[in-house]
């Protein structure tokens, strides 16, 4: 298992929320299963540009921190389906208002944020 080399830094609130949500595809995983996207193969379909291993992993560490809970259906094929928790659903908020200032904000910053990408 992969461990970090350096230590943690946790000491305000906004250090806690940018590690519970490092993680590129970490916020449209928690959008996507607000949304009514529960499986892992749903999900995959949804972001198409995530290698299935990365969605997995990032899965299982918001699972591990209690963001989201999974569900393991005992039958054949196996069925697996994700749902947010109670503490999940708090980020809903904070990403519908980060979305907004995104929206907000898209003319000034698309095009150097595409200069930069392409530079």
């Amino acid at each position: 298992m992969y461990k970090k080399k350096l230590p943690v830094e946790l000491e305000c609130g906004l250090h806690v929320f940018l590690e519970v949500l490092n993680g590129k595809w970490k916020l449209n995983l928690i959008w996507c299963i607000y949304s009514g996207i529960k499986r892992p193969g749903e999900l995959q379909r949804r972001i198409p540009k995530a290698s299935r291993r990365l969605l997995d992993t990032q899965l299982k560490q918001l699972t591990d921190l209690g963001i989201i809970a999974k569900t393991i259906y005992d039958q054949r094929p196996a069925r697996v389906e994700y749902e947010l928790t109670q503490l999940g659903k708090t980020l809903l908020p904070v990403i519908e208002v980060t979305a907004q200032w995104g929206e907000e904000h898209r003319a000034a910053l698309e095009p150097l944020l595409q200069a930069r990408v392409i530079g």
